[in-house]
């Protein structure tokens, strides 16, 4: 649906929620300290970030739609990409909020709101995006090239004769996680 970002999309969506999965224990908040740690997550991008993930997690459910249902209208996916809106956003930001109550010091948190209220950051904040796609492209094509080089190859396999993994795998045994 959005291309190869969907894989990193997913993992950290996942991450993320699963986090959040167990529950969080919810005590009073000071209110001046809520409304900073909410400025916090707004000038620090981190909003941002839960909005990625918000779109990693609808991507993943909306590929388990798209193979269950191989013809779907473009009104379907307009109408899908619209469940997720403002409300449920806002509930997974009450969410977030009592974790940064637990972690962080009122005064530390003001600290971090005068860092990513520098100029600096901003720009940061619009580069990070993109060097993030680059790096990660460069990593994958270093991963491919090395997987298919000759040279990890040859050792990967002294590697297996070394600790005799076809000894102790014959062909025809199932891999000992699948045997009981």
């Amino acid at each position: 649906m959005h291309g190869i970002k969907n894989g990193v999309r997913l993992a950290a969506g996942l991450v993320f929620w699963g986090l959040f999965a167990a529950g969080t224990a919810y005590a009073e908040i000071d209110p001046e300290k809520d409304r900073d740690i909410r400025k916090l997550l707004r000038v620090s991008g981190i909003y941002q970030q839960l909005d990625y993930m918000k779109e990693g997690v609808l991507d993943a459910y909306g590929a388990m739609i798209a193979s269950a249902y191989p013809k779907v209208p473009d009104a379907f996916w307009k109408d899908y990409y619209g469940l997720v809106g403002d409300k449920e956003m806002k509930s997974l930001i009450d969410r977030v909020v009592p974790v940064y109550d637990s972690h962080m010091s009122h005064d530390v948190i003001k600290q971090l709101i005068g860092m990513f209220e520098n100029p600096f950051w901003e720009e940061w904040k619009k580069k990070m995006p993109v060097i993030s796609r680059e790096a990660g492209l460069a990593g994958n094509e270093w991963s491919q090239e090395l997987v298919k080089s000759e040279a990890f190859r040859k050792q990967v396999d002294a590697l297996v004769a070394k600790h005799k993994l076809e000894a102790l795998n014959p062909k025809g045994t199932p891999p000992p996680a699948s045997s009981k």
